[in-house]
């Protein structure tokens, strides 16, 4: 099944050159991301505002709060996903490795092959577990030898054990935990440097979800992670930082905005916040 391709890879990109995979992990308190007083609409309704934190490169990031709050809604301004939502406007700045991913010159293409995305529900494609995960550098054009990159992300994955001997199989006869798994090593396969998670256990049942947290601390410092969950527990065990989102209502019109109430490191959001909305939240008062 050896497979190779090489194509071009999309033009006409200004964005900085990331470390290989094979290479050195980035020092720890560098930031990946440099959000600026983010906001999010959606036509005319404010979903997130004033958003404004330090992503570090090399660690797991999460985020939490009550549904509603914009979590998702961040989460999906680093792969600049919201552009595909007719009527979605994002205000301020995300800086990537100081690169504003918003920039004129930069190629949305670009961006999210350089920060992949693993869903809720596993959505593996009607296709081979082989060519699920070959899928990216396939549209990508990725001067790459496609085995090798199929096992290695399989590898990365967790997964080539249990796969390994049967990749022409359906991917749609995975389990749930399985199928997760096959859609991070699909995200593994594009190289990115940033992973973003929105979700990604609460469809599964304990074990795959501790499978899952096991491979996020594997791939910590190769990669930087962003999660987003509503599970506390699965924040404090997993996560270098947190960021607590809240949600502000307009009395008069009864709308509901996102925004960030604190970010810090893990153990003080949970043990000593400085802000009595977040222990009200961590401590199960609200939410």
């Amino acid at each position: 099944m050896d497979e190779s391709t090489n194509s071009p890879a999309p033009a006409g990109v200004r964005v900085p050159e990331v470390a290989a995979r094979d290479e050195a992990p980035r020092p720890p308190g560098k930031s990946v991301f440099s959000v600026q007083d983010l906001g999010v609409h959606y036509g005319a309704a404010q979903a997130v505002k004033n958003v404004t934190l330090e992503i570090e490169a090399g660690a797991v990031t999460a985020f939490i709060g009550p549904s509603g709050c914009g979590k998702s809604t961040v989460l999906r301004c680093f792969d600049r996903l919201n552009d595909l939502i007719p009527g979605a406007r994002v205000d301020g700045r995300i800086l990537y490795h100081g690169t504003d991913l918003y920039g004129d010159d930069v190629d949305p293409v670009e961006v999210r092959r350089r920060v992949g995305m693993v869903f809720q529900k596993p959505n593996p494609f009607p296709k081979s577990i082989y060519d699920n995960v070959a899928f990216g550098p396939r549209v990508l054009g990725m001067k790459v030898k496609m085995d090798d990159v199929v096992e290695q992300s399989l590898r990365r994955a967790a997964l080539w054990d249990e796969v390994g001997k049967r990749l022409k199989e359906n991917a749609l006869g995975l389990s749930g935990g399985q199928a997760q798994r096959l859609c991070i090593a699909r995200a593994l396969a594009t190289q990115p440097d940033v992973l973003l998670m929105d979700e990604p256990a609460s469809a599964l049942d304990p074990i795959s979800t501790a499978r899952i947290e096991d491979l996020i601390g594997d791939l910590k410092g190769d990669y930087s992670i962003i999660i987003v969950t509503h599970n506390m527990q699965q924040a404090a065990r997993v996560a270098d930082k947190t960021a607590f989102y809240s949600v502000e209502v307009n009395e008069e019109s009864g709308h509901r905005t996102g925004v960030l109430v604190e970010y810090d490191r893990t153990d003080t959001i949970f043990t000593n916040p400085s802000d009595q909305r977040t222990e009200d939240y961590v401590t199960g008062r609200f939410g």
